[in-house]
């Protein structure tokens, strides 16, 4: 596969020789561009579509640059229809359709018809020779900070068990819930974490009803992959449960119980597709970082989190941002026993395999 990596190095690189010329951030001397940002839900979710539309605000600071929005579009024809619109008639050049299910058949079939746009969408596989060159996939290895989640409820669990819950058992997903148990089990080896699927992004009873039950069974740190998490950790607290966040910050929800939180930052994922686009640069076709390329960050700690989880996560977190810390290394097991990760192997987070991920690990209470 051929991948093109940008990262925010790159982009601070060139702001800052602007910055030296004298230009304001964010002043290209390029040509204004129309950026259009698609959701699937609403954009104060607190969770998926509320990260992507903290970038979008970000956009709209952006000299030369406007930003066309809709939020609550569904997964299905109707989001063709967005597209089209934001580029026939709000002259888009730019796209994000930021929800998984855009991908195929969706943003392919608009990006045949519209060869000079450009598309980048939120998670999908783009495959060099398959797609076509006007469109883009961007992600964030938000796997290390779902490790360092687990590290922190590793410590602050007094029941060995986590609730996990999410939507769908697609890789992204799965690497998540694994990440997160191996995560706490670097701290206990015996800890568990009970996964139950709701079936899709957003289904606010199903995760009320899941929360309650991992909490009947004795759950007490909760986290969770679903669109808006507001649910889930508003259900764990009332249970006087503890929670791990994710996409946005969830804290002000419910402050007495929330630990950490893995967050997205695509503001660096949105600038490097614009700077290419408005110099004429081909289009980045393959966006990748983590937490040292500033795609992910991490919540900052409640106050209830302990010095030593602190230190612990902390101390993972520095070798991450080193790039010399692999979440998933032999030997490694799944939750059926099979090993799936030899002894001596090791991946590094721009391995593909990992974005094929199917199995969960062991210490994982349920099934794909």
């Amino acid at each position: 596969m051929s991948q093109q990596q940008f990262n925010r190095r790159d982009t601070l690189k060139s702001l800052a020789a602007l910055s030296a010329a004298g230009a304001a951030p964010f002043a290209f001397a390029q040509k204004p561009i129309t950026v259009g940002v698609i959701y699937v839900g609403p954009r104060d979710d607190y969770g998926y579509n509320q990260a992507q539309a903290e970038a979008a605000a970000a956009l709209k600071k952006m000299a030369g640059v406007k930003v066309v929005e809709e939020e609550n579009v569904p997964e299905t024809a109707a989001v063709q229809k967005t597209m089209t619109g934001m580029i026939a008639q709000d002259g888009a050049s730019l796209v994000f359709p930021t929800s998984f299910g855009y991908f195929d058949p969706h943003m392919l079939a608009v990006a045949g018809k519209y060869g000079d746009a450009r598309f980048a969408h939120c998670g999908g596989m783009w495959t060099d020779g398959k797609h076509p060159k006007n469109t883009a996939s961007y992600f964030g290895y938000i796997d290390e900070c779902q490790y360092l989640n687990g590290v922190i409820a590793g410590h602050m669990s007094k029941s060995g068990k986590l609730g996990f819950v999410a939507a769908k058992p697609i890789p992204q997903v799965l690497r998540n819930i694994n990440a997160y148990t191996m995560g706490a089990r670097s701290v206990k080896p015996g800890i568990t974490t009970q996964v139950i699927f709701t079936g899709d992004w957003s289904m606010p009873v199903k995760e009320a009803e899941a929360t309650n039950s991992l909490a009947d069974q004795g759950v007490d740190v909760f986290t969770m992959h679903v669109d808006g998490p507001k649910v889930i950790v508003e259900t764990a607290a009332k249970r006087g449960k503890m929670v791990c966040g994710y996409h946005a910050s969830q804290a002000k929800l419910a402050p007495n119980a929330y630990l950490t939180g893995a967050e997205w930052n695509w503001l660096t994922a949105y600038t490097t597709f614009i700077e290419a686009a408005r110099s004429g640069k081909p289009h980045p076709n393959f966006v990748r970082g983590g937490l040292k390329d500033g795609f992910v960050k991490m919540s900052p700690y409640g106050a209830m989190v302990t010095d030593a989880a602190k230190k612990q996560a902390d101390g993972v977190k520095a070798q991450m941002m080193a790039g010399s810390f692999d979440i998933f290394k032999g030997p490694l097991k799944d939750n059926k026993g099979n090993v799936v990760i030899a002894g001596g192997k090791s991946f590094k987070q721009t391995d593909i395999d990992l974005e094929k991920m199917n199995y969960l690990v062991e210490g994982v209470i349920g099934s794909v």
